[in-house]
């Protein structure tokens, strides 16, 4: 049996024509928050965070469109006379903050807090860019905004970021490359961006055996949208960046980041690159691996509930 987050309901909801996605709800009352996963997970990265904030808040966690148990639609490209021919927008960040504002109005929130993680996070801060009377609060788990994270990525440090520049590849080669080994792929990262939780031959590890494999599954049956997903932001997603850097719309809602200190490791502010999208900013960094929410879910939930108690 497939894991699933205790006391959670999983609903398929329409977002588009013919794309739905799943989405584990649980709780009720408080500000509806959404939570959205990174890569190469899904919803059930949130298991520990959710079940505590659904105490007193309806919580949604859906599977991004292409990710986990949602529907996968074909990368399109867009019309020579469309304002963005030559891009797919499939997977953008707008379409994804789309399919976002789409699940918490069908599920009856016009209004609510959401989070991100990895991938998540950029749509999310896509979300509160394009939908800044939808979205209350924003918190964003360790990335930057996708104009900021190539601009900041050079030089040998960038081998840590190989992947990001193997998906950028034209449709073809990565998705046969990582589709030929792809449990040695994803597993790549799942082991070398987490720490595990406790000390000695009792430590509790921050993804246990059966979500590792229902992550590796879930990603296994997703190589091109997963690729799909990650070529968006070598191309659309910065042409949208780049108009919003230079129309100089901001995220306008109380915003929390947190990061690892990886900003110091690469040779650049995070905080300031961050300050530079957000009028209210927290900014702080979380001594665990990229994965916090499964590795320091405590400190994740309390940075979620100071959010919400910032005035709006």
């Amino acid at each position: 049996m497939s894991p699933t987050i205790p006391g959670f309901a999983r609903h398929r909801i329409p977002v588009a024509a013919d794309v739905s996605l799943n989405v584990a709800v649980g709780g009720s009352g408080g500000t509806p928050v959404v939570l959205l996963h990174g890569f190469p997970q899904t919803h059930l990265m949130w298991r520990h965070v959710a079940a505590d904030l659904a105490a007193d808040h309806t919580v949604i966690c859906p599977d991004l469109r292409g990710y986990g148990a949602s529907d996968k639609p074909a990368e399109a490209v867009e019309p020579a006379e469309s304002a963005e021919a030559g891009h797919s927008t499939t997977y953008s960040k707008r379409t994804m903050a789309a399919d976002v504002v789409a699940v918490a109005r069908e599920l009856g929130h016009d209004r609510f807090a959401l989070v991100g993680h990895d991938r998540g996070a950029l749509v999310a801060v896509r979300a509160g860019l394009d939908h800044p009377d939808t979205v209350t609060h924003l918190a964003s788990l360790d990335v930057l905004p996708t104009l900021d994270m190539w601009n900041v990525m050079h030089g040998t440090s960038a081998a840590v970021g190989f992947h990001l520049y193997l998906m950028a590849q034209p449709p073809g080669l990565p998705e046969q490359l990582i589709g030929a080994a792809p449990d040695a792929f994803f597993g790549h990262f799942l082991d070398l961006w987490v720490q595990s939780r406790g000390t000695g031959d009792t430590a509790t590890p921050a993804i246990p055996d059966d979500i590792r494999a229902a992550y590796l599954k879930a990603s296994r049956e997703a190589v091109p949208s997963i690729v799909a997903d990650y070529r968006a932001s070598a191309g659309i997603d910065v042409v949208h960046d780049l108009a919003d850097r230079e129309s100089g719309n901001r995220l306008r809602m109380p915003v929390t980041v947190l990061q690892q200190d990886w900003g110091a490791a690469l040779g650049f502010d995070a905080a300031a690159l961050w300050a530079a999208w957000a009028t209210d900013l927290s900014h702080s960094t979380v001594s665990c691996g990229h994965f916090m929410a499964e590795e320091a879910p405590a400190e994740v939930t309390k940075a979620i509930r100071d959010l919400l108690t910032r005035t709006p």
